[in-house]
């Protein structure tokens, strides 16, 4: 697997812009670069380590971060992931201050966005991102405006962590149900997807929607086969609309039923 440059380095490249790349803040030759840089303020977006005391305090004016929760809700790693996993109704981004510890530092300005049942990682992601860097740009207007920006403490008795996510997690249970299975489809989408097993490979399932309907059939039997692949769950059933096959491509359920001959009575386990 070959890297690849973020698309932020290669604008920044397009720019002539200098890109700083160390695997760590901790080492005196890395901490002196910053501090040679003589910036205002900084500015940290995905970065999962703790940023040491050292270099917080070389920024005049702080250092502020794009989180993506509604902060004490869902610190940590993986916020957009759990919001949908525990199923939340909205989720938003947070402009906070950096201090030496996870996602704690005072926040400065918020905005929510509301969770729809289509809603996957990759959509949320891609709202939150926008109106993530929107909201940064607003603070670092009024910072430069007022030299200093207005912040409220977090609630600790609020605060839930947002854990890492684990390969193991995304397997399916069908006996589970489908509202469940839908939410962790979606929270897998675009990694590291979901995976059941289907006629003894493991199969992706990329996209899914819990129905109203209910079946008394086996957990993870079809019992539908329409535009949709209709799975019955512990509870509820599951209308599976894009999955994919081990060497195959993403494709959309009647695909998968035309190209594989799916038959109802047939199990997902």
């Amino acid at each position: 697997m070959q890297l690849k440059a973020s698309p932020v380095k290669q604008l920044a490249l397009q720019h002539n812009l200098n890109v700083f790349q160390p695997e760590s803040l901790k080492p005196a030759e890395v901490q002196s670069h910053i501090a040679a840089v003589n910036a205002d303020v900084m500015i940290v977006a995905a970065y999962g380590l703790i940023i040491p005391t050292v270099v917080l305090n070389m920024f005049a004016k702080g250092c502020y971060n794009i989180h993506a929760s509604l902060l004490p809700r869902w610190r940590g790693a993986a916020p957009i992931h759990r919001a949908l996993l525990a199923g939340d109704k909205e989720t938003g981004v947070t402009i906070m201050e950096v201090v030496p510890a996870l996602d704690a530092g005072d926040m400065v300005s918020k905005d929510v966005v509301p969770i729809s049942d289509r809603d996957t990682t990759q959509t949320l992601h891609d709202k939150l991102s926008q109106i993530g860097a929107d909201l940064m740009v607003k603070a670092m207007h009024d910072l430069a405006k007022n030299g200093t920006l207005l912040s409220t403490p977090q609630d600790e008795s609020l605060v839930i962590y947002a854990h890492k996510l684990e390969k193991s997690e995304s397997a399916i249970d069908w006996n589970k149900s489908a509202t469940e299975i839908s939410r962790q489809i979606r929270a897998f989408n675009p990694f590291p997807v979901a995976t059941t097993q289907f006629r003894g490979e493991t199969c992706r399932i990329w996209f899914a929607t819990a129905l109203n309907d209910n079946s008394h059939a086996k957990s993870g039997e079809i019992v539908g086969l329409e535009a949709s692949i209709h799975v019955a769950c512990g509870d509820g059933v599951l209308a599976i609309n894009e999955l994919q096959i081990p060497g195959g491509k993403r494709q959309a359920a009647q695909q998968f039923i035309q190209g594989r001959h799916v038959k109802i009575g047939e199990l997902f386990s």
